[in-house]
C-alpha cells in the first residue's frame, strides 16, 4: 500500500519494491527511502569507472554510487570538521550502511597505512561483497578541489598493493564533498588511471522516531562487528592456503574456496598449521560471509583459531 499510495511512476515503484526485498528494508525504512528519493539519485555520481574498470563492473559498480548522499542520521552545524563527519558516520553505521546500499562491509575508521615509513589514515574504509573490491570513502566538508583526486589516487595505489587479495577487483575511490562543480570533477578524473568518483552529501536532523526500530541499534552493530572481522580473515586464510598450495605445485587448487584448498592440501600430504581448527573455524566463517547466524562465542573461537592458523602460515610453518 505505501508503494501504491506514495510512488507513482510503474518503473519507481518497481525499483523500490525490488530494493525493499533485496535489502530487507521494512515498512518504516522504505517509506523513509521513498522519502528521500535514492532512486533520483542512484548512479548520479561523476565516475571515470567507464574508463578505469572492465564491464560489467563498471556499470555495476556506477549504479551503486549516489549523488546526493542523505546523511540525515547527523544533525551537525556548518563549522563541522571532517573528523565530526567522520565519528558521527561511524556511530551511526548501521543507519550509514543503509544509505550505502546492500553490499558495503564496514572495516575500520582512520585505517593505518605505512607507506615509505610514514603514516596515513584512511577516512573510512569499507569492503564491497558484490563488487569483490575495497572502497575508500574520503570525507570533505568543503567543495571538491582537484588535488583530493590525487590524494585519493594515492591511497587507492597504497590500498592495492598492502590490502588487495588474490582474486579481488580494483580499489573504488569515493570522495564525498559538501558541494561539487561537475565541470571540474571531470577534468579531474579524466587523467586518473584509478576508479573513484566525486558525489555531494546532505545532513539534516536525526531519523523521526518511528523509524528508529526499524534500525540496528548500536548494541546490535557491535554484535555484527566480529562477523565482519570473520569475513576478513576468510579472504586472508584463502590468500595463504592458495600461496601453499602453489608452493606445492598443486595447480588443481587454483579456484577452490578455503574449504576445498584445505582439503586438496591434505589430499597432496601438506599438514596445516592447526588444520583441524582451522576448518572449524572456516565453517564459521562461510556462514558469516554468506549471512548465517553465528554465535558470539562461536565467531571469537573462529577468529582466534584462525589467526594463529594465519600467523603460522605467513612463517611458513607447514609440513
Amino acid at each position: 500500500m505505501a508503494l501504491l499510495d506514495v510512488v507513482k511512476e510503474p518503473a519507481e515503484r518497481e525499483w523500490y519494491a525490488r530494493q525493499a526485498v533485496e535489502q530487507g528494508w521494512s515498512r518504516g525504512v522504505l517509506v523513509h527511502q521513498i522519502g528521500s528519493g535514492p532512486y533520483a539519485r542512484q548512479g548520479r555520481a561523476v565516475t571515470n569507472f567507464a574508463r578505469t574498470l572492465p564491464a560489467p563492473q563498471s556499470d555495476l559498480a556506477q549504479q551503486l554510487v549516489k549523488d546526493p548522499y542523505s546523511f540525515e542520521v547527523l544533525s551537525l552545524g556548518p563549522e563541522m570538521r571532517e573528523r565530526d563527519l567522520e565519528r558521527g558516520l561511524v556511530e551511526q553505521v548501521g543507519r550509514f550502511i543503509v544509505e550505502l546500499g546492500k553490499g558495503f562491509a564496514f572495516v575500520g575508521s582512520q585505517y593505518h597505512l605505512e607507506v615509505g615509513g610514514q603514516d596515513y589514515f584512511l577516512d573510512l574504509l569499507f569492503y564491497h561483497l558484490r563488487l569483490r573490491c575495497f572502497v575508500v570513502l574520503d570525507l570533505k566538508v568543503e567543495e571538491f578541489k582537484p588535488e583530493h583526486a590525487g590524494k585519493t589516487n594515492f591511497y587507492l595505489s597504497a590500498v592495492d598493493d598492502r590490502l588487495r587479495h588474490t582474486g579481488d577487483q580494483p580499489s573504488i575511490g569515493l570522495i564525498l564533498c559538501r558541494s561539487r562543480n561537475a565541470v571540474v570533477v571531470e577534468y579531474a578524473l579524466r587523467d586518473t588511471r584509478k576508479p573513484m568518483g566525486v558525489a555531494e552529501y546532505r545532513v539534516g536532523p536525526a531519523l523521526p522516531e518511528r523509524l528508529r526500530d526499524d534500525l540496528p541499534t548500536a548494541a546490535e552493530l557491535e554484535a555484527r562487528m566480529p562477523l565482519v572481522s570473520l569475513i576478513w580473515l576468510r579472504a586472508e586464510i584463502e590468500q595463504a592456503l592458495r600461496g601453499l598450495a602453489e608452493e606445492h605445485g598443486l595447480a588443481a587448487a587454483g579456484g577452490m574456496g578455503p574449504v576445498a584448498l584445505l582439503r586438496e592440501l591434505a589430499r597432496g600430504g601438506v599438514a596445516v598449521p592447526g588444520g583441524e581448527d582451522l576448518a572449524r573455524a572456516l565453517d564459521a566463517m562461510n556462514r558469516a560471509a554468506h549471512a548465517m547466524p553465528v554465535a558470539p562465542e562461536e565467531a571469537e573461537a573462529a577468529a582466534l583459531a584462525a589467526r594463529a592458523s594465519l600467523a603460522r602460515l605467513k612463517e611458513g610453518d607447514s609440513f
